[in-house]
């Protein structure tokens, strides 16, 4: 069940591009971003969607975290998927084509490098399951 309260007066963020929004977080190709249903990102995350980022329903990232669709230092790009009700904790980055699984928690600090499956604690450096939740 999701925690319901923290979401009651939520509204869908204004964007603008390479702009901070009132949540002090910035998303460059805002066009590439398709956002859920009550979603929290926190404060000072980065979010580069030129290849696509899909963040679905009751997705958390924490602060300072950051979600590249696009590589720079590899040039490797992929869409960014991260399923309903996945958790991404402070200071961490997702790379490139990785799908966050539905229900999954990502520790903080980590970097994920691949993929991560429904319903599991996955955390480090790179990011690795650590427990299955169901």
């Amino acid at each position: 069940m999701q925690d319901e309260d923290r979401f009651n007066d939520w509204k869908k963020p204004e964007i603008v591009e390479a702009q901070p929004t009132k949540y002090n977080w910035i998303v460059q190709n805002k066009a590439g971003l398709e956002l859920g249903y009550k979603t929290d990102i926190g404060a000072f995350s980065y979010i580069n969607a030129k290849y696509g980022v899909i963040i679905e329903d009751y997705v958390q990232v924490g602060s300072h975290c950051s979600i590249y669709s696009v590589s720079t230092i590899d040039n490797k790009t992929g869409r960014v998927h991260m399923k309903e009700n996945s958790k991404i904790g402070s200071h961490s980055t997702v790379l490139p084509g990785v799908t966050i699984g539905k229900n999954s928690i990502v520790g903080a600090h980590s970097l994920v490098l691949s993929d991560i499956p429904d319903n599991v604690i996955a955390y480090g450096v790179p990011a690795k399951v650590m427990k299955e939740l169901y």
